[in-house]
């Protein structure tokens, strides 16, 4: 059984990252599809797209590598576990890589990146760092 379905979201990718995948497939729900949005907007990620199915539906990201087939992404750090919830003020955001890297938070306005919660004066849960 799966008990934090992002974590297996940002695994999946990890992996399809090192073993060099052109793509990877993912049980979709709707913030695993805010995720990717937020990931193809930074540049992380080349594209997504929601397949149906008879279930869930199926969250299909395209890996994104540079010109030396290196993967994009160096690193994927889960922030907040449904063990430990990690919550952060508007002014506590932390800043990832002196702004190299993008913090993703969960917050009333919606998944947003440490960027924007910052201009909409937000705060919320810390999902995750990428960089």
């Amino acid at each position: 059984m799966m008990t934090d379905p992002i974590s297996d979201m940002l695994t999946r990718i990890r992996n399809g990252l090192m073993a060099r995948q052109e793509r990877v497939d993912i049980p979709a729900s709707k913030i695993k599809v805010s995720i990717a949005r937020i990931l193809k907007e930074e540049g992380y990620i080349r594209n997504y797209k929601v397949f149906k199915d008879n279930k869930q539906g199926i969250l299909r990201v395209l890996l994104k590598y540079n010109s030396n087939n290196e993967p994009v992404i160096k690193g994927l750090k889960r922030e907040s576990k449904p063990s430990r919830r990690h919550y952060v003020r508007q002014d506590k955001i932390p800043r990832i890589l002196s702004g190299l890297g993008v913090s993703v938070l969960s917050t009333s306005k919606g998944v947003l990146t440490g960027r924007e919660a910052r201009q909409q004066n937000v705060g919320g849960e810390l999902i995750f760092s990428v960089w």
